[in-house]
């Protein structure tokens, strides 16, 4: 396995706006940097800008923390033509992209994205990421990785989140992807991060992983907490009540690559993405994946249902 790509991702989705979100974000921030020390994010990506990377001094923490306060509050529809042919071109409001090291390929990150603040949402969510290099999870275990996930669970407004396995990938180049594509097929519990999904996740669920975050509407699609333990029956899965009606679905101890080349093809996860299926997102199109058929995207994004 292509291990400096791997790492522990923990995403939640948010169908909210950047002024309802700046606070709980900035504290989240605050505990994922709390949790892996405040000097382990190394670089900074001027997204308002030709993103360009910087090391993060103490003057670009400064840009960082300006990006996260909440400012005026103003509709799409109240923005002057400038600002909306610049801010509806990159598809964001505020956009906040953190690595760590000073060459961004540590596994830690950290990365915020504010959907467009449009009078009427549809399908747009707005989404907060955090990164640990797998070498956290050994060193720490897999209990403190859960309970640092509950723990910026519980501060953000989701209707979703996971955690676990993903490629690691501040570069998104063709090289880069057709270098992991063995990986990407032979390893199903590895999630390939797709950016664009939250232009049209809406309350759907971004798949099955080792942590599952579940809230209103599809929980109680699923007939809540205790619907989902008479459907889920994999010994090593878990459900772990949240407040606010939402849940934590684990599936094991630990985190699991799975091997499709052994027969490693993850029953546990299996399981839960067939009680999920009809909330799960069908494949973007075309393909967000660089070098990829749309065919192959969508054999990847359907692994654990075929």
């Amino acid at each position: 396995m292509t291990a400096p790509y791997q790492v522990v991702r923990l995403v939640f989705y948010l169908p909210h706006d950047h002024h309802e979100l700046s606070a709980v974000v900035s504290r989240a921030l605050d505990t994922y940097l709390h949790a892996v020390g405040p000097e382990t994010l190394g670089k900074w990506c001027d997204t308002e800008g030709e993103g360009d990377w910087f090391p993060l001094s103490e003057s670009g923490w400064e840009v960082v923390r300006s990006w996260l306060r909440p400012g005026q509050h103003r509709f799409v529809e109240e923005w002057d033509a400038e600002t909306f042919l610049q801010r509806n071109r990159k598809g964001f409001e505020t956009f906040v992209s953190l690595v760590g090291g000073t060459t961004g390929t540590n596994g830690h990150a950290f990365s915020y994205v504010a959907r467009l603040p449009w009078r009427t949402q549809r399908e747009a969510v707005s989404a907060v990421s955090f990164s640990l290099p797998t070498e956290f999870l050994e060193a720490h275990g897999p209990e403190t990785v859960t309970a640092l996930a509950l723990e910026l669970a519980a501060g953000l407004p989701f209707t979703s989140g996971h955690g676990g396995l993903a490629f690691h990938l501040p570069n998104r180049s063709r090289q880069v992807m057709r270098t992991l594509r063995e990986d990407v097929f032979r390893f199903p519990g590895l999630d390939v991060p797709t950016p664009s999904i939250t232009d049209t996740l809406g309350t759907r669920v971004d798949g099955v992983h080792w942590l599952n975050f579940l809230g209103p509407p599809v929980l109680g699609a699923v007939g809540g907490a205790s619907g989902l333990r008479t459907r889920l029956h994999s010994p090593e899965t878990t459900v772990r009540d949240m407040e606010g009606e939402r849940v934590l679905v684990t599936l094991g101890k630990w985190p699991e690559a799975g091997d499709l080349t052994r027969g490693h093809d993850l029953p546990a996860y299996r399981e839960l993405a067939h009680v999920l299926e009809p909330w799960l997102p069908e494949a973007p199109s075309p393909s967000p994946w660089s070098g990829y058929s749309e065919e192959e995207t969508r054999r990847w994004w359907r692994r654990f249902l075929d």
